[in-house]
């Protein structure tokens, strides 16, 4: 391999943070890059040629030859456009969520596996400077045995895109609970040393985006709020609610909590945005303790950095693909909990 990584994104949308992401590492080049939007695609013409900016992921994996390639596409794609890089011979950086279902991420393990190949999962909130410090505590044993959490990303009106895929669940598989439900979901699990998951139930409606849809003329057939209740192989529990509106001050409040024996680990947002603060409580020496864990303000891996330096020198994921099969299990079995009014067990 070369002392370099050879670096292509396919889908330009949130795909031009993984470009940047690359084109910035010191020891990864942006070589490719592909969109179905020619526009989207030769707007990084100046950077890496013309010749290497495709309108055809197919083509690229064919004459650019990446050895990593993160795929960023609707939901829908996700599985089969890892599966085809991966038998190209590339390891991959795969956005959230994994697939559309269990037996999809199952496929996607299957063909890393076979192709020798890592795959990675873009579980971006273990990223963030102030999770990283949590999580810092979390294995230090400051939590003691995390027992419960609490995990929540609610907005008071953000329905993304009306009328275009993230509306429809053949193409998204899901509203807010596949889209913004993944982050919480995974933060706390993480921070609760990810427990498997053994049966869910959960709620789903839609009084806000369905109505709104039908007075546009658009399409609209998913959730526009969730809520449930997980329990995990270890007796932990932990209760979500997720949604892209409803009737609340804050234009977002992002909030994971989780218990412990020894103490509680806070990650939230302040003013209703994406700044973050974590906060520890506990008991010593008899008395009361809170106060905020400090994180540093840069110098932190991003995900990109990570899977190019895990390729590079064989270090362990952060967010492997059965963290992402993990994830896909609890978000299958939420949905079918929803549709069939009971819980449901998901299986090992």
């Amino acid at each position: 391999m070369a002392s370099f990584l050879r670096c292509a994104v396919i889908g330009l949308g949130m795909g031009k943070h993984h470009a940047d992401g690359y084109a910035e590492h010191p020891e990864a080049r942006l070589v490719a890059v592909a969109d179905t939007d020619a526009k989207r695609a030769h707007a990084y013409a100046d950077k890496i040629g013309k010749e290497n900016c495709f309108t055809d992921y197919e083509t690229m994996l064919r004459e650019s030859k990446p050895d990593l390639v993160s795929v960023v596409l609707p939901n829908y794609l996700h599985a089969p456009v890892t599966i085809r890089c991966l038998k190209a011979g590339a390891h991959v950086l795969c956005e959230k969520p994994m697939a559309l279902s269990v037996r999809e991420a199952r496929q996607m393990l299957a063909a890393a596996k076979q192709a020798r190949r890592k795959l990675s999962i873009n579980l971006s909130y273990r990223f963030a400077p102030q999770s990283r410090a949590l999580k810092e505590l979390a294995n230090a044993g400051f939590l003691g045995t995390a027992y419960h959490a609490y995990t929540s990303w609610t907005r008071r009106d953000g329905i993304p895109g009306m009328g275009g895929w993230f509306g429809q669940k053949a193409l998204s598989g899901g509203g807010p609970l596949i889209d913004l439900g993944v982050h919480r979901l995974d933060l706390a699990m993480w921070l609760m040393g990810s427990p498997q998951p053994v049966t869910v139930s959960g709620s789903a409606h839609h009084h806000v985006g369905v109505p709104r849809a039908k007075a546009a003329g658009k399409k609209f057939d998913v959730e526009d709020f969730a809520s449930g209740f997980v329990r995990f192989s270890n007796g932990a529990s932990l209760v979500f609610e997720i949604s892209w509106a409803g009737h609340q001050g804050e234009p977002e409040k992002m909030a994971t909590i989780v218990t412990g024996t020894k103490g509680s680990l806070v990650q939230r947002n302040e003013g209703g945005g994406y700044n973050f603060v974590a906060e520890f409580h506990t008991v010593l020496h008899g008395e009361k303790v809170s106060g905020a864990v400090m994180a540093p303000k840069s110098g932190g891996k991003t995900a990109y950095g990570e899977m190019v330096d895990s390729v590079l020198y064989d270090k362990p994921l952060v967010a492997d693909g059965y963290d992402g099969l993990r994830m896909q299990q609890v978000l299958d079995g939420l949905y079918a909990s929803a549709a069939a009014g009971r819980e449901v067990r998901i299986k090992p």
